[in-house]
């Protein structure tokens, strides 16, 4: 456990709940003294520390658990959870976004090959359906966590041999240094889905858990080079957007 100095603080009836007091040192103590990954002090040393209850120090701890500041491991503790990612929907790739909120990015590649691309891919590409494309699969991971998993098509068009760089590293990168065709403008779908076993097993959530799925079609000027479908955990994937007012003419 992290080598801390527990706040010391006295915990007594009053118009705030034991709780939510206690909540509130945990939270100033997970951002003054703890990083993410960090784990918490264990129940009975906060039980005995604050003289409060188990009930109460579960409450406290569920508390921040639903607010994304805590996640649970089964068998292990209460650990620091990280840093939501904030994406302001630009055409950043995943390492550079990562990158510019201080975050280590790094992908398990879950499927990689050519093979004939779905309908919606070859539409969206220009291409006969059946036409073999690279399709590569990859789970997203911040400073080792999970945040999503990206299922990939790429135009073989224009990207012939995809799979024989780094894919474990910025596929934006590649296709712009490699392919001379950086993606410069794309569509996106965002909705929300429901977490299947398989995708809850990947991202270390509950089967159901409620997830951000973005299409993203995009183009490298006119030329469609990458279909996307991914899936985030919404407690450390955000999107942010600026929005204006369309003024009539």
């Amino acid at each position: 456990m992290h080598d801390m100095n527990i706040p010391a603080r006295i915990i007594e009836d009053g118009p705030i709940p034991k709780h939510a007091q206690l909540r509130d040192i945990l939270a100033e103590l997970c951002h003054t003294q703890l990083k993410p990954g960090d784990m918490l002090p264990g129940e009975r040393l906060l039980e005995e520390t604050y003289g409060v209850s188990r009930i109460t120090v579960r409450r406290a701890i569920g508390d921040l658990v639903a607010a994304g500041q805590l996640r649970r491991v089964r068998g292990k503790g209460t650990f620091v959870a990280p840093n939501p990612l904030v994406s302001r929907l630009h055409l950043a790739s995943f390492s550079d976004e990562m990158g510019a909120q201080d975050v280590e990015a790094s992908s398990k590649i879950l499927l990689g090959g050519r093979s004939p691309a779905p309908d919606e891919v070859t539409e969206f590409f220009g291409t006969p359906a059946g036409t073999p494309h690279t399709h590569l699969r990859r789970l997203r991971l911040g400073d080792g966590e999970p945040y999503s998993i990206d299922d990939g098509w790429y135009n073989s068009t224009y990207v012939p041999n995809l799979l024989e760089n780094d894919i474990y590293k910025s596929v934006y990168h590649i296709l712009d240094t490699d392919f001379q065709v950086p993606i410069t403008e794309a569509d996106q779908i965002v909705t929300a889905v429901a977490a299947d076993p398989e995708v809850a097993q990947l991202l270390d959530v509950e089967p159901g858990a409620p997830l951000l799925h973005i299409i993203r079609y995009s183009r490298s000027g006119d030329k469609p080079v990458e279909w996307c479908s991914s899936v985030y955990r919404t407690d450390r994937y955000h999107l942010s957007a600026r929005v204006g007012r369309a003024m009539e003419e």
